[in-house]
């Protein structure tokens, strides 16, 4: 592959500085927090301000890198996509979260205790800041960056309790490291209540928030640094998680309590939970419109010759695939996107059908299929004016639909008629794939997809459901001779507005019902996804009219919004687990398309690759390792566990 690489990534700094790691002892599988023995190693880490960013990147190194299909359970773990079983070119790991595989024993991401734990990560933050706050430390360390530093690091503490709450529920709050020689009965920590677990991350948030800058000055060189907007975003985040079912009044975990008997959950349903949300929400949008963040639109008077139907599509994959785009807050530089985007795209080109320099086979599901709305903006089973009742019947595109379907081309009924984020994020027999490197330099006789048994598309491994997550390839990808093709990198967005904007309108709605600024949020999505507002769609369309004027039909309204406008970016496996939701969702066949058949007929039958199985309510929660457990007593599993 050939790689157009235009930033400098953050962690390619950190790879050099890997030896940083090792400063810090640990004691695996047994305690926490334990400071390390050979405080003169220390010392040399913090003499000046080279050591001590290097140590700061060391901090960094800890992040997920989301962008990685192979090490982020959210793409493959819950009902969004799948893969064809044993797995090709990738490594199927994570993916055992997804197939209901998940155990104590050996726990799948495992961050709790594994080499790579967040707690190993928390204490090393712990120890860059007690050396760091210091002033007889680090002579050379400007205030201005020995302030902006202790915040990055404070954040990234926080951040790091966060993933664990987000994994584990109750978890062991690290604020400070044990000294080597600390009594056993210190050492044996004990898990926190949750209440107590989210308001220390939110102080830690608010702590680093006054001093963080509200923007980077030079992605050349700072792209992927913490910022106070960033730590806004994360706070919205945490706050919305802690106020949804799974942790605000959840009666499942009414007898989950620690050895001593204290109550790790608070079974008491407060809806000042969710306003204190919302809040938090608004004001991580105000900060990141103040920078200038904006949902991202195709540039209109560009050099391509497109209709305003592709470039809203444009506009919809650009905002997650367009390097640097307006709309992305945290852009995440410590994974690749060139092997996420080499598993998702297709052959498109007849003359390289047989290149094997790209292999598809991230499977977007037939349920996430009918989970996008129908051109009119509201759900596949409600629109009262089109019917999808027979979702593989055959129907030809016709003139009007040919910059998504190709003209007079046969496909599946389900695959017409249905909203612009539909065809941005799905590739599908049939189906148009516009790219910058159009060999007609414009959206009449683009590339498209033809990918029944026989035709072009269908010359190497395809995905196992007959689509593909188009919006995660960037625009600029192209097959070449010679099994070369290339690739354009982009940072990972880890939250981008759009995402913002549907969390305070869940917040607020959850807060004070169906106001006017609930639909307002929800509407600037819909809006640059070329869809009418949530009132007009309804009123004129749905067979349900009247659904978004009650509390409980907005819910089920921005529940999907989320699900469409955020597909594939690793947000529905959180959500489902938050929403309580996951217990329904994620109990059912994964269906697709019979792809190995070459008549149209035989190939658009459904097919069942898996059935999902989620255990209530132990699957909401992560494992603890049993050798964790039985190291230390006062260690309590998970319920179901």
């Amino acid at each position: 592959m050939m790689i157009k690489q235009q930033y400098k990534n953050l962690i390619n700094g950190l790879i050099a500085l890997g030896g940083a790691m090792l400063l810090v002892s640990s004691c695996k599988h047994a305690f926490l927090d334990v400071t390390p023995d050979n405080i003169a190693t220390v010392d040399l880490a913090f003499n000046s301000a080279a050591e001590a960013e290097k140590y700061l990147f060391t901090c960094y190194s800890y992040l997920p890198a989301d962008g990685d299909v192979q090490s982020n359970p959210a793409f493959m773990g819950a009902d969004e996509m799948w893969m064809e079983y044993p797995t090709v070119r990738i490594s199927s790991y994570v993916w055992n979260i997804g197939r209901g595989n998940q155990n104590k024993a050996t726990p799948y991401i495992n961050t709790w205790s594994s080499d790579a734990s967040y707690y190993r990560a928390i204490r090393d933050c712990n120890v860059f800041l007690e050396q760091v706050k210091d002033p007889a430390k680090i002579p050379d360390l400007r205030v201005d960056m020995r302030t902006r530093w202790t915040a990055e690091v404070q954040f990234l503490k926080a951040y790091y309790h966060y993933l664990l709450l987000r994994q584990y529920g109750p978890v062991v709050i690290a604020d400070k490291n044990l000294p080597i020689d600390a009594p056993i009965d210190q050492m044996r920590v004990k898990r926190a209540p949750i209440d107590s677990v989210v308001n220390y991350i939110a102080g830690l948030l608010d702590t680093a928030i006054l001093k963080l800058p509200e923007r980077i000055q030079n992605n050349a060189t700072e792209m992927g640094r913490i910022t106070g907007v960033i730590a806004k975003a994360v706070k919205a985040q945490l706050l919305t998680m802690a106020a949804s079912p799974l942790f605000n009044g959840n009666p499942d975990y009414s007898g989950f309590k620690d050895k001593d008997g204290l109550p790790l959950f608070n079974t008491a349903y407060q809806v000042e939970k969710w306003q204190r949300a919302a809040d938090a929400c608004k004001e991580a949008v105000t900060a990141a419109e103040a920078i200038g963040v904006k949902l991202y639109e195709f540039p209109a008077n560009s050099e391509f010759n497109i209709t305003d139907t592709t470039r809203i599509q444009m506009s919809l994959r650009g905002a997650v695939s367009e390097p640097l785009n307006s709309e992305v807050i945290w852009p995440l530089t410590n994974s690749f996107t060139v092997a996420l985007q080499a598993f998702s795209m297709a052959h498109t080109d007849p003359e390289q059908s047989t290149n094997t320099g790209s292999i598809a086979v991230m499977a977007p599901t037939l349920k996430l299929v009918n989970l996008f709305y129908t051109q009119n903006g509201v759900p596949v089973g409600e629109d009262k004016t089109l019917n999808f009742s027979s979702p593989g019947q055959l129907r030809t595109g016709v003139t009007a639909e040919k910059y998504n379907i190709i003209e007079n081309y046969q496909t599946a009924r389900i695959n017409f008629d249905r909203e612009p984020r539909f065809y941005s994020s799905l590739g599908f027999d049939g189906g148009i794939w516009y790219m910058t490197n159009s060999p007609s330099n414009s959206d009449d006789d683009t590339w498209n997809l033809q990918t029944k048994k026989g035709q072009f598309g269908s010359g190497l491994n395809i995905p196992v459901t007959g689509y593909y997550p188009k919006k995660l390839v960037n625009r600029k990808f192209i097959w070449q001779a010679s099994n070369a093709v290339y690739i354009e990198n982009y940072a990972w967005p880890e939250i981008r507005l759009a995402d913002l904007y549907l969390l305070y309108a869940e917040t607020l709605n959850e807060a004070q019902g169906p106001v006017a600024t609930v639909q307002e949020y929800v509407n600037k999505v819909r809006q640059r996804a070329g869809l009418k507002t949530v009132a007009t769609s309804w009123t004129q369309y749905s067979s349900n009219p009247a659904k978004f004027t009650t509390k409980d039909g907005m819910r089920a309204i921005i529940h999907q919004e989320r699900g469409i406008e955020l597909a594939f970016e690793g947000q529905r496996f959180w959500d489902l687990r938050r929403w309580k939701e996951a217990g329904v969702q994620l109990n059912g066949n994964i269906q697709g398309w019979d792809t190995n058949q070459s008549d149209a007929n035989l190939y658009y039958k459904p097919v069942t690759f898996f059935s999902q199985r989620f255990v209530v309510p132990r699957d909401y929660l992560w494992p603890i390792s049993e050798a964790d457990i039985r190291v230390n007593p006062n260690l309590v599993q998970n319920p179901g566990w």
